[in-house]
């Protein structure tokens, strides 16, 4: 039998993270090193770990990911996208699960950009009126 993979991409914000799902023991790689060592905070390694557990399969599936741009926060968020389209693939019956959790939605919220002649996007040099 052939081995069996399934593919993904995940965005958020600047960060572009693509998703391989295998069946396995439950290894989870980023950028070909383990996860503890890829991820500082514990809230990224659980934003992660998301989708497996709504859908039962922690445990069942290694996930190997290849993800680039944006900071640890944007990358985790990747990530959990990447691996939440990536199991759609695995298994469409997911899709429920998966949407009412919002794990399908791009997040697509990134930095304003900054305005000439202003210190930031929004913030105005302060006014002088003498």
């Amino acid at each position: 039998m052939a081995e069996q993979r399934f593919f993904a991409t995940g965005r958020r914000k600047t960060a572009v993270a693509r998703v391989i799902l295998e069946p396995g023991s439950g290894r989870v790689t980023i950028n070909k090193r383990p996860v503890d060592e890829y991820l500082d905070r514990e809230t990224s390694k659980m934003i992660i770990t998301q989708p497996l557990i709504k859908t039962g399969t922690y445990g069942k599936l290694d996930v190997m990911v290849n993800v680039s741009g944006g900071g640890g926060s944007g990358q985790a968020g990747a990530i959990r996208h990447g691996i939440s389209k990536a199991l759609l693939e695995y298994n469409p019956e997911f899709r429920e699960v998966l949407k009412r959790a919002g794990f399908l939605t791009r997040d697509s919220r990134v930095k304003e950009r900054k305005k000439y002649g202003q210190p930031g996007a929004r913030a105005r040099f302060q006014y002088s009126k003498r």
